[in-house]
């Protein structure tokens, strides 16, 4: 299967779009002042939402809308009328990584494209049939993924978006709550510090950026992706500037013409010590890079040139003139161009008292067409004799024949919607917390379970100790948060369930697809980012029975929940704050010298965990509630969540939440009291 090819640029402001629309891209995505992943560029406000779409409509070039941050209550009514807004002026495509607000763009816009955004880690056949089954149109691939994975997704047959270039995180899209948790700025809600650009070390280098990766590039693979069935092409960059965009589009439609891309202006434009595509080629060595000074003076000598190339508009049109001069009647001039014919009429003639207009003269000033997306295609005239014109108002007529054709050009090329009022959500019940659940890091923590109302236990610890577990009523098998090999998972799922195993924790939407085939009991964790009632009736219909809620609400967000689904909390744990392909210790100092942590420039260390094919990095201090358990109300049950303590930390830390315990310093609220922005 051959893909589309589809150019799609970033504009964070009109200078961008336009720059992308005039060197060649197929497609746009840009946000509004809200619900944007990327809340700190200058984004479009609601007139230049109309603006953004009638251009890119003149142009043939489609227009997605960034709506990819979890949402809360309290903003449905607000988003609603964003979505509303941003159809009725004619986006083409709502990029998504809520489930709830998916749910409610299908629930009050009746032909809405929905696209799943890469902050919904979809890296997995099963994670983007489950997109499929949804309703979305296109899912929006993770950066990490390796040339077979790809493929096996496009012969799914639906749309794929791949990025190709631009800003590579340490951490997979929607993972990463390390800026949440150090500032209260949420990556999953547009405002994300970038705190993983500062210096990191794993062996106490204070010049060292463990974290930083270099950014991708794939330019070099654009037909080998286009022949995989890739249908977009993704250039990362909203808050960059519009000559980046304009170098960006235009290397990638010189790789798709077969030539090579420009990678010395590209470096030049913005690079963190050049470019990486390790992810795509399975080379994982080189990746790490940083914005060095030369990389920042590089562009200053080159940016006239590149706003030259995008300054001028692109034709994308012949148009043809017929006009009729008779004397006593209106001047009728008629444009065609594409199928499209408008008519508009002038003045009536003057006689002419010394020279006659002819249709050269006429031609002169129709031809002037400099500004336009038209070039001039040729005039019919039918004149009558001795008849006057006046220039201004050829020029008028021809002016207002641009309007009306540019009119009916943009009309066909916008999608019409229906829309219909958002429906209300019943509020169940208020739940109490009565049960307590255990996700224990090794076997010998299992002994100190026996109160748990649930124990979590990673799959292939269940796996090696199955004659240890007794009541298989109260597993949770926790699978990989990161698929490689997701026939290898999936068999071992399946031998899992052989073994009596009744309960799946599916901490990626792959694993619903998955848990579902295998018959499993579905339970939703906190890696899902659910935050609003919309998603929980939407998982609850995907078959979920519970769901562990996103730590970044707050208790009075959770409290206000409507919901007919049983809902948790984490309440302890060093929280993973990033998954990450790359080891940031391997990258630095080696496997054979692991410090088993990396520390920041404070002298904070964060614990990273090695599961052979992917890493977890851990906050600095534990999530930890024992004394403020009774201020969290409408759930039904908590979660301890073990990574790193020992089977006598373990127990001690039960203990003191069966107890209440109320003193312990170095840890972390966590965002329940404090929130994100």
């Amino acid at each position: 299967m051959i893909g589309q090819g589809e150019i799609l640029a970033p504009a964070g402001s009109m200078e961008s779009l336009e720059a992308a629309v005039n060197c060649g891209a197929d497609a746009v995505y840009i946000g509004g002042k809200s619900f944007s992943a990327r809340q700190n560029a200058t984004n479009f406000d609601a007139k230049e939402f109309r603006q953004a779409a009638e251009f890119c409509h003149l142009h043939d070039v489609k227009l997605y809308v960034t709506v990819n941050t979890i949402i809360y209550d309290d903003q449905v009514e607000e988003f609603e009328n964003f979505i509303r807004y941003a159809a009725a002026s004619g986006v083409d495509a709502f990029i998504v990584q809520d489930v709830g607000a998916a749910r409610i763009i299908k629930d009050t816009i009746w032909g809405a494209a929905l696209h799943g955004s890469t902050q919904m880690t979809v890296h997995s056949v099963k994670g983007a049939q489950m997109l499929k089954e949804l309703g979305f149109k296109r899912v929006v691939l993770s950066r990490e993924l390796p040339e077979e994975t790809i493929r096996e997704i496009c012969e799914l047959g639906m749309e794929t978006e791949v990025f190709v270039h631009g800003a590579l995180c340490m951490c997979l899209s929607g993972q990463c709550y390390l800026s949440s948790l150090i500032g209260q700025r949420s990556a999953n809600r547009g405002f994300c510090a970038q705190p993983c650009r500062l210096p990191y070390s794993a062996c106490g280098d204070p010049e060292a950026c463990a974290l930083s990766l270099k950014d991708l590039s794939l330019m070099r693979h654009l037909i080998k992706l286009k022949t995989l069935g890739v249908t977009s092409f993704k250039i990362e960059g909203r808050m960059k500037r519009p000559e980046y965009v304009a170098s960006a589009v235009m290397a990638c439609v010189q790789a798709l013409d077969g030539c090579a891309p420009d990678m010395a202006l590209l470096k030049s434009v913005f690079s963190r010590n050049g470019f990486t595509d390790g992810y795509f080629t399975g080379k994982l060595e080189n990746m790490f890079g940083v914005r060095s000074k030369e990389d920042v003076t590089a562009a200053a000598k080159l940016l006239p040139d590149i706003r030259k190339n995008y300054s001028q508009g692109k034709k994308i049109g012949t148009i043809h003139f017929k006009i009729t001069v008779h004397k006593g009647l209106p001047t009728e001039l008629e444009a065609e161009c594409c199928g499209r014919r408008v008519l508009v009429e002038g003045v009536v003639p003057e006689e002419a008292r010394s020279r006659p207009i002819n249709a050269d003269s006429i031609e002169r000033q129709l031809c002037k067409l400099g500004g336009t997306i038209y070039d001039f295609g040729g005039l019919t005239a039918k004149i009558d004799d001795n008849v006057a014109l006046s220039a201004a108002s050829v020029n008028a007529m021809r002016r207002n024949a641009i309007e009306e054709l540019n009119k009916l050009k943009i009309k066909d090329k916008a999608p019409v919607y229906g829309f219909k009022p958002l429906g209300e959500i019943n509020a169940g019940s208020e739940e109490t917390p009565t049960e307590t659940r255990i996700r224990i890091s090794e076997i010998s923590q299992l002994v100190y379970c026996k109160k748990a109302d649930k124990i979590i236990i990673p799959l292939d610890i269940f796996l090696d100790n199955r004659d240890t577990v007794e009541d298989m009523e109260k597993i949770i098998i926790e699978p990989p948060r990161f698929i490689t090999d997701e026939e290898k998972i999936f068999s071992r799922l399946q031998k899992c369930t052989a073994l009596g195993a009744v309960h799946l924790m599916c901490n990626n939407i792959a694993y619903i697809k998955a848990g579902r085939e295998l018959g499993m009991k579905l339970h939703g964790d906190y890696f899902l980012n659910i935050s609003n009632s919309y998603a929980l009736k939407w998982y609850r219909e995907m078959g979920l029975e519970d769901v562990t809620l996103s730590f970044e609400m707050k208790g009075t967000q959770i409290r206000s929940l409507k919901k007919d689904i049983k809902t948790g909390i984490l309440a302890y744990g060093y929280i993973p704050v990033m998954l990450t392909r790359n080891c940031p210790i391997k990258n630095e100092i080696g496997c054979g010298k692991c410090t088993g942590y990396i520390s920041d420039r404070m002298g904070f260390r964060n614990d990273v965990l090695c599961h052979g094919e992917y890493v977890e990095i851990l906050n600095s201090q534990p999530l930890y509630l024992a004394d403020r358990l009774g201020e969290i109300g409408n759930i039904s049950f908590r979660t301890l969540y073990f990574t790193k303590e020992s089977a006598a930390e373990a127990a001690r830390i039960i203990s003191e939440y069966e107890q209440g315990f109320n003193k312990r310093d170095n840890i972390t609220r966590g965002l329940y009291f404090r929130g994100v922005h």
